[in-house]
């Protein structure tokens, strides 16, 4: 009986050597299918239906080109936007502004030494007066103390075309 040593090619015809090589036909076969099927398919999923919008004679919702701010200072004064109010007259200067510039967000800036309970109150004022978004509004780290734009902290809102 004669044996051979792995590798030696020469006695047994039928063993293969290692190929060092990878044969990517398979896989570019497999990437242009693929790639046919999402180019099928793709302007499949952005389509819509067609569907005939009725026309209408109302006019579009107003955008408030101004945010609300409500602004609680550590004396404990109250402001709206750039006007101060008292607090008997939160409710129904912030219902005033409500019906006439739409139902929007309300930003609430709160200096950082007024207890939590009297924010919460303030709060409580804001959603009583008709408005049910409400945000509270922080500075960021590493931003001055006396931030002297109140908008600078508030996302600007879209406007219309």
């Amino acid at each position: 009986m004669a044996a051979s040593a792995p590798g030696n090619g020469a006695q047994d015809p039928f063993q293969s050597k290692l190929m060092a090589e990878i044969n990517v036909t398979p896989m570019v076969d497999v990437m242009l299918v693929l790639l046919v099927i999402f180019m099928v398919t793709a302007p499949l999923l952005v389509a819509g239906m067609p569907v005939e919008l009725p026309k209408t004679t109302a006019q579009p919702i107003a955008q408030t080109k101004k945010p609300v701010i409500v602004s609680f200072a550590a004396d404990r004064s109250l402001s709206i936007r750039d006007e101060r109010v008292d607090a008997s007259s939160l409710i129904p200067r912030l219902a005033a502004l409500r019906t006439s510039q739409g139902d929007s967000v309300v930003y609430v800036r709160a200096d950082k030494k007024i207890a939590y309970g009297e924010v919460m109150e303030l709060l409580s004022r804001i959603g009583a007066s008709g408005y049910q978004r409400i945000s509270l509004l922080s500075q960021p780290p590493g931003s001055e103390a006396g931030s002297p734009s109140p908008e600078a902290a508030v996302p600007s809102v879209p406007e219309e075309k």
